[in-house]
């Protein structure tokens, strides 16, 4: 018999690996994604401390309105613009970009340009 292949297992194997290269310092965080089948979430993680500095998601209370109307995608790039501006009002200019395991296509490549339009660097 043939066994089924774990998509999210094979994900969070990648997402181990790239987390052994990619590390946030204090002075350039790292910007990480989830998405799940609804919903996306980026949030900026200072790594020697264990905080998150900043984050937004399509289930926060100011965007849920906004992203009611909107595709997945262009959701994605709100969320992304929106959690630039926080890391820039908090004084974030440079993130290291942590994609989470997954392919940088799709929404993953719309928030990290949403993040890019709102100032962040990568």
């Amino acid at each position: 018999m043939l066994k089924k292949i774990d998509k999210n297992q094979k994900r969070k194997e990648r997402h181990y690996s790239i987390r052994n290269k990619v590390v946030g310092t204090p002075e350039r965080p790292r910007l990480n994604i989830f998405k799940s089948s609804k919903h996306i979430y980026a949030q900026v993680i200072d790594d020697a401390t264990g905080t998150t500095l900043a984050s937004a998601s399509t289930q926060d209370k100011e965007l849920r309105d906004q992203v009611a109307e909107l595709t997945k995608t262009d959701a994605a790039k709100l969320v992304g613009k929106t959690v630039g501006e926080r890391a820039k009002n908090k004084g974030i200019n440079t993130v290291v970009f942590d994609r989470g395991g997954y392919l940088y296509h799709g929404r993953v490549k719309v928030l990290a340009d949403g993040a890019r339009e709102s100032g962040l660097e990568f």
